[in-house]
C-alpha cells in the first residue's frame, strides 16, 4: 500500500538538512530503484522554487510499504530524524486516484 510520509522541519534547521542531505537521498533513490516511491520533495519555507536562507518548512514523501509500521520505521530512522531536521512525522495510508 502507498502511504504518505509528511514530515515538519525545526526551526532553523537548514545547516542541518543540508548536511544530512546526501544520506537522506540515498535512501529515497533506493525506493526508486525499487519502483516504491511515487514522489518526494521538500517544502519551501517561502513561495520560492529556492527558497534560499528561508530553507524548508518540511519534507513530502509518497512511498510504497508493506505496512503503515513498516513506513513508520522507516521515517523514523531516515538521517533527517536522526539529525534533528524533522520535528514532527505524519505518517498516513494513501490510495492513488490520478493520474
Amino acid at each position: 500500500m502507498w502511504y504518505v510520509i509528511d514530515a515538519r522541519d525545526a526551526p532553523d534547521s537548514l545547516a542541518r538538512r543540508l548536511e544530512a542531505r546526501p544520506r537522506h537521498l540515498e535512501r529515497l533513490n533506493a525506493l526508486r530503484d525499487a519502483g516504491r516511491l511515487l514522489l518526494a520533495g521538500p517544502c519551501p519555507a517561502i513561495d520560492a522554487e529556492d527558497p534560499g536562507p528561508a530553507g524548508f518548512s518540511g519534507s513530502l514523501v509518497v512511498a510504497e510499504f508493506e505496512s503503515i509500521e513498516a513506513a513508520r520505521a522507516w521515517a523514523e530512522a531516515d538521517p533527517y530524524r536522526e539529525a534533528g531536521v524533522y520535528a514532527s512525522l505524519d505518517v498516513r495510508p494513501f490510495r492513488k486516484v490520478l493520474p
